[in-house]
């Protein structure tokens, strides 16, 4: 990344209160961009956005992208030059319990936002954010390209997908071709992450409440990586789109030797916090997931200059040393201020 590019810099940051949305924040004040963040209030308490960031950080416009006025009031506020777009209904279990809403938020929201960036002058680009889950899992045991086909056999998937067509619509029909680009990425851990039915935040409350850990699908295997890498990617993508190019498609996740099992995760993470929960196989196993996904990102390796920098073992400590330290009683925004400092050294060096 060029930090000289983001210093002044006016962002729009969709989804700030929430998990990667407040890292992302976070990470653009401390590069001295001038942010505003549109999203709901937080779902859940405690939570990242509340704890670690603060009113010189951000400049926070609580809408609903349902709502297309509203957006339209935050983009005139902001006049970004610069649009990371992450806010989303992101659970696949609750998409099966809650389907329309789910397309409203992620389909509708994303054409409402594009939709009112359309009479912006000084807009340099523009990244939504997607899944690796848009892709029509075949359950394959090699990695997705992002000229693979699109589709979803759930209600989070499949809007996910609808999304990437949508993004790729107003690109070429609005936006001259260039200007938006699309951005795939693994699943993201991380400290700070309170959300119900992800593996690392359900091992922590596991271990603080003294129950064992409840596994869905302990044999999914999943591109794990840390919540710092595909916010260097966007990133990244963001400075290059500004620069003239690379408005596609992009994957961001590990190694494809770093995909696991989600029982390999949650043993290695458990080890991590010291050992002391059980893990055994949940009585109800849910929806139906996809049990292979791994994304080939070698085109953001090669076109970008972006490859992960943590292993999957260190990402996994990394996340259990913060949550660790944070139920010790250190503030949730220095332990990230570390992290986002120790991840930049890492790739400076």
């Amino acid at each position: 990344m060029n930090p000289e590019f983001w210093a002044g810099r006016r962002v729009l940051l969709t989804g700030h209160t929430g998990f990667k949305g407040a890292w992302l924040a976070l990470w653009l004040a401390r590069l001295g961009a001038r942010v505003h963040g549109l999203a709901l209030p937080p779902e859940t308490q405690p939570n990242l956005f509340a704890e670690a960031l603060g009113p010189t950080d951000i400049e926070s416009h609580i809408a609903d992208l349902r709502d297309p006025a509203a957006v339209a009031r935050v983009v005139e506020a902001a006049a970004p030059e610069v649009v990371l777009h992450l806010a989303a209904q992101p659970l696949v279990r609750r998409s099966h319990a809650e389907p329309v809403e789910t397309f409203a938020t992620n389909v509708m929201g994303t054409a409402h936002l594009l939709q009112a960036l359309r009479p912006l002058t000084g807009l340099r680009a523009v990244v939504i954010v997607t899944s690796d889950k848009a892709y029509l899992n075949r359950e394959w045991v090699w990695p997705y390209r992002e000229e693979e086909a699109l589709g979803g056999k759930d209600p989070y998937s499949a809007s996910k997908a609808c999304t990437e067509i949508l993004a790729g619509a107003w690109r070429q029909s609005f936006f001259g071709g260039g200007v938006v680009a699309t951005a795939r990425a693994g699943n993201v851990i991380g400290g700070g992450d309170w959300a119900a039915d992800r593996l690392l935040p359900d091992l922590v409350r596991a271990i603080r409440a003294g129950r064992p850990l409840e596994l869905r699908n302990p044999d999914a295997t999943r591109p794990w990586q840390h919540v710092l890498e595909p916010l260097a990617g966007y990133l990244m993508l963001a400075e290059r789109l500004a620069a003239g190019g690379c408005a596609e498609a992009w994957n961001f996740g590990p190694e494809e030797a770093e995909a696991l099992p989600v029982s390999a995760v949650a043993a290695e993470a458990a080890a991590a916090w010291g050992g002391g929960v059980k893990i055994r196989l949940a009585a109800e196993r849910g929806p139906a997931e996809a049990m292979q996904l791994r994304v080939d990102s070698s085109k953001a390796r090669a076109r970008l200059g972006w490859r992960p920098r943590l292993p999957t073992a260190e990402a996994i400590a990394w996340t259990m040393r913060w949550y660790a330290r944070h139920a010790a009683g250190e503030p949730a925004r220095a332990l990230a201020l570390e992290q986002i400092d120790a991840y930049a050294e890492k790739a400076r060096a």
